[in-house]
């Protein structure tokens, strides 16, 4: 038997995210991935949101995916897409690129902070009690760790063996999505109803295509063919369109579940194994790395003995309504796609909404994850939003605000010279929080709020969201960080 302080199971963008973070929280960490390599099977995720591509930079890896992805608005609802290029933001755009090479970009940052991963293992069984979790593989070894993390997908093992109901909505509709060749030239573009064909590559129009097209009937009992792809394009377009050689065929449906719970005890579920539904708005992949950039730093802290395990609680009491949120936002863009004449009139009535400032900002805002709150109280209007990424000037230098997370400590900015006196003594909290004194560029605005009045200090989670803002001799800025930053010493 192997100790580890926590096993992940599942190695995709979650799992991956997840074991980064906890990497750079010195807690030691394993990966098992039932794949035996990085190879994504079928067809996933194919961009991120403004959101993402910050938390990526706050941990100093956003050039890695920017290299490789190709900056665009991808942000869209029910058919109407939307701009976010005048949300401020340092990534007014989102990025087109393949869950494959956000996965393998992932992996070799993995690989840099030295977290092993066990491939082509499956997690058979386990058993927590009171110390630990006692994890089966299909090898026939077993793991010790304090902790065990689900990653593993909408079909979570970890989710079932826990004993974790995961509530919604059977299937209603399904569409197949195929990349192919064609021997007839295509109407390329996007449907009423969603879905479309179009280039895999736009720089080569005449194909490969790739097909997401709506199916006869919602519920299917085998694995999706060429056959089920000719059938979709006949129902769309009358012919098939000479359709041949396929890289791939895969289908999905808007099935939409939520776990009950995101911990039973020792084990915890992230991404897809906590929440499941369309791919509409592209927010699937986006919301499980953001989960697993909330749990990361919050489990570290835990298993170093620094903050007690309770803090494990706000995790799902901030996760699970963001993902609620967004089996909301996908029923009702599943609801727009339907091909009648009525629904072709809420399309028309919704994109003549969205074409307004007020109503785009809140959607897109809401797609993108740049307006997420979490319910921290009350107080300064940036608590519980994500800290805009300002430009400071130090003793040292200049830097922003983002570059300070790069370790995914919580950072305390005193701003204006207001570290001088009449603070709280920081010295318990000196290994966990970074205490700088800066003087603040720019403006303090949020998407979809607005400009805010700027906090003479502020304590940034290490996700990069505000704990609490005000005055340095505020009472509550010990109390802000004995919850976030546990008591010292604590045990």
């Amino acid at each position: 038997m192997t100790d580890h302080e926590v096993v992940v199971v599942g190695g995709g963008p979650t799992g991956l995210m997840l074991a980064g973070e906890l990497a750079l929280a010195g807690t030691d960490v394993v990966v098992v991935e039932r794949r035996a390599g990085q190879q994504v099977e079928g067809v996933r995720a194919g961009g991120l949101h403004a959101r993402t591509i910050e938390v990526l930079d706050q941990r100093g890896i956003a050039d890695r995916f920017l290299a490789e992805g190709r900056a665009m608005q991808i942000a869209g609802f029910g058919g109407t897409s939307l701009d976010i290029g005048d949300f401020p933001t340092r990534h007014p755009y989102g990025l087109a690129l393949r869950q494959s090479h956000v996965e393998r970009i992932l992996a070799g940052w993995v690989d840099d902070l030295g977290v092993p991963v066990v491939r082509d293992r499956s997690v058979t069984g386990f058993a927590q009690d009171e110390a630990g979790v006692d994890v089966g593989l299909s090898d026939g070894r077993s793991l010790r760790a304090l902790y065990v993390v689900g990653c593993d997908g909408g079909r979570s093992f970890v989710r079932k063996a826990a004993g974790i109901d995961f509530v919604g909505s059977a299937p209603t509709t399904s569409w197949v999505i195929a990349e192919v060749s064609m021997t007839s030239e295509p109407q390329v573009g996007v449907r009423p109803e969603g879905g479309g064909v179009g280039p895999v590559d736009p720089q080569q129009p005449d194909g490969p295509y790739r097909v997401v097209l709506k199916e006869r009937v919602a519920d299917h009992p085998d694995e999706a063919t060429l056959d089920d792809v000719r059938d979709a394009l006949r129902l769309a377009f009358g012919t098939d369109l000479g359709v041949h050689s396929p890289t791939w065929v895969s289908r999905f449906t808007d099935m939409t579940r939520q776990a009950a719970a995101y911990r039973r005890g020792r084990v915890l579920l992230a991404g897809d194994a906590a929440h499941v539904h369309p791919p509409q708005g592209g927010q699937g992949l986006n919301t499980g790395v953001q989960d697993a950039v909330n749990l990361g730093w919050k489990l570290a802290q835990v298993v170093a003995g620094t903050s007690p395990d309770t803090l494990l609680d706000t995790y799902h009491a901030e996760r699970h309504p963001v993902g609620a949120r967004v089996l909301h936002s996908t029923r009702a863009q599943v609801a727009l796609s339907t091909s009648d004449d009525r629904h072709q009139d809420l399309r028309d009535l919704m994109a003549g909404l969205l074409v307004m400032d007020g109503p785009r900002r809140s959607i897109a805002g809401m797609l993108s994850g740049l307006d997420i709150r979490y319910d921290l109280g009350d107080g300064h209007p940036l608590v519980g939003r994500r800290m805009p990424d300002i430009d400071l000037r130090t003793a040292d230098g200049p830097t922003r605000v983002y570059a300070l997370l790069h370790d995914a400590r919580s950072v305390l900015l005193r701003l204006g010279g207001a570290g001088a006196a009449g603070g709280p003594d920081l010295a318990p909290w000196a290994d966990r929080v970074r205490v700088l004194d800066a003087l603040d560029d720019g403006a303090w605005e949020l998407p979809v709020v607005g400009e805010v009045t700027a906090p003479a200090a502020v304590l940034v989670r290490p996700d990069g969201y505000v704990a609490w803002a005000g005055d340095p001799a505020d009472p509550d800025l010990p109390r802000a960080l004995a919850t976030w930053c546990g008591s010292a010493p604590f045990r």
